[in-house]
């Protein structure tokens, strides 16, 4: 991967998430790192392709460049991208023309934020969803049933995305007044909100092998606490024989995995299985982060680390929400799961090597440059290695699905 612009550009990416708590789509910011910077649209698209191909999953940007956005528009970047289009930009008659064109080609384009006056009548049919922060959403603030006549300026015959949601109650409000999906990521209170029990059968079976694969017990052993949850053993193979695995046989047995892979690469797909195996439909925003987070740790210690750093710094990532499914603390969970020395120093005491790495992916789960920028200088890592990172993050996660 070699694309210039990635180091003129701070990346942050967010899922959308429908009613069904489906992650249905990744949204990418794209921050300029010098407002004065020219930027070419193509290129940025040349450097995302890989990742987010024209057949592959759908991916919503937000550019926070006006100049770069309008080259954006008039780059035709292909319909399985949607545009996120600003309101005081949508409102600009001269825009109109770059627009309209894009949506004649299939493109879908997103109107983001309130608009303060009427939108050129053209452009109307243009916008398949609005983008409205929670905060500022009437439909959230007001009370009793909603007006007949919306507010002067404010467009309903389109449906609405919210975004600014960072927690399990407010993503509830937002699909309950209308939203067709929710931006960001609720897991702010996720274990007072999440009604399932934590102690739920699944997790306890991986728990335990996690801690036999970590004491290298007999293979016997192992698979007659696999055979408890046969559901989980085809969910165990199916991630070995994904493509991210990378393997070029076809893994058939459990046992066939443990000969093939040792107990180290099954360990850390064994803490893959922990974070996304809770049936809590809440949850499932929570379980595409943490494998995200693992992925996106393991990338970033390719930079400096050893094979072992870059295990534990998957783990790390991993297992960094595991106190929500749990609805436990770190300090008592990891009590019961065996993890490394830094891995606990991270999650626990929120200290040691692993903390800057773990303090830098929450950075690039955000929407702000300046977290970003401190974090990455706290590390004294470049843009274009952390955007290359990234990247190669999401595509070995979107492989996964």
């Amino acid at each position: 991967m070699d694309h210039p612009i990635l180091g003129q550009v701070a990346l942050a990416y967010s899922p959308v998430i429908d009613r069904n708590r489906n992650v249905t789509a990744t949204r990418l910011s794209v921050f300029p790192l010098s407002q004065g910077a020219s930027l070419q649209p193509q290129a940025l698209l040349a450097a995302i392709s890989e990742t987010w191909p024209a057949d592959g999953p759908q991916l919503w940007m937000n550019i926070v460049s006006e100049s770069l956005l309008r080259d954006m528009l008039a780059a035709q970047p292909g319909t399985h991208i949607l545009i996120e289009v600003p309101a005081f930009m949508a409102s600009d008659p001269s825009n109109v023309d770059a627009l309209c064109t894009l949506q004649a080609n299939g493109s879908t384009l997103l109107l983001k934020g309130r608009p303060l006056q009427g939108l050129p009548r053209e452009v109307l049919p243009c916008f398949k969803h609005s983008i409205i922060d929670f905060d500022d959403d009437r439909r959230i603030h007001q009370d009793g049933v909603e007006p007949a006549t919306p507010p002067s300026g404010v467009i309903r015959s389109i449906g609405h995305v919210q975004a600014g949601v960072s927690n399990v109650t407010d993503m509830e409000t937002a699909f309950r007044k209308g939203a067709f999906a929710v931006l960001g990521w609720p897991i702010d209170n996720i274990i007072e909100e999440s009604t399932r029990p934590a102690d739920q059968p699944a997790l306890q079976v991986i728990v335990h092998l996690i801690d036999q694969v970590h004491k290298e017990a007999e293979i016997e052993d192992l698979e007659n606490t696999l055979k408890r949850d046969p559901a989980l053993a085809y969910k165990l193979m199916r991630y070995i024989n994904s493509p991210a695995f990378g393997l070029s046989v076809e893994i058939n047995s459990f046992r066939h995995a443990i000969m093939i892979l040792g107990y180290q690469r099954l360990k850390r797909w064994l803490a893959l299985l922990l974070a996304t195996a809770s049936k809590d439909p809440n949850m499932r925003p929570v379980m595409f982060a943490a494998v995200r987070r693992g992925l996106l740790m393991e990338e970033l210690g390719k930079l400096s680390g050893d094979d072992e750093q870059r295990s534990e710094l998957f783990i790390c990532g991993v297992f960094s929400l595991l106190d929500r499914m749990f609805r436990q603390p770190f300090s008592e969970l990891l009590k019961t799961i065996p993890v490394p020395e830094r891995v606990y120093q991270a999650l626990v005491d929120h200290s040691g090597p692993y903390e800057p790495y773990f303090n830098l992916v929450k950075a690039v789960e955000g929407s702000t440059m300046y977290e970003i920028k401190e974090a990455a200088d706290n590390m004294l890592l470049t843009f274009q290695d952390i955007n290359e990172a990234v990247l190669r993050a999401l595509k070995a996660a979107s492989q996964l699905e």
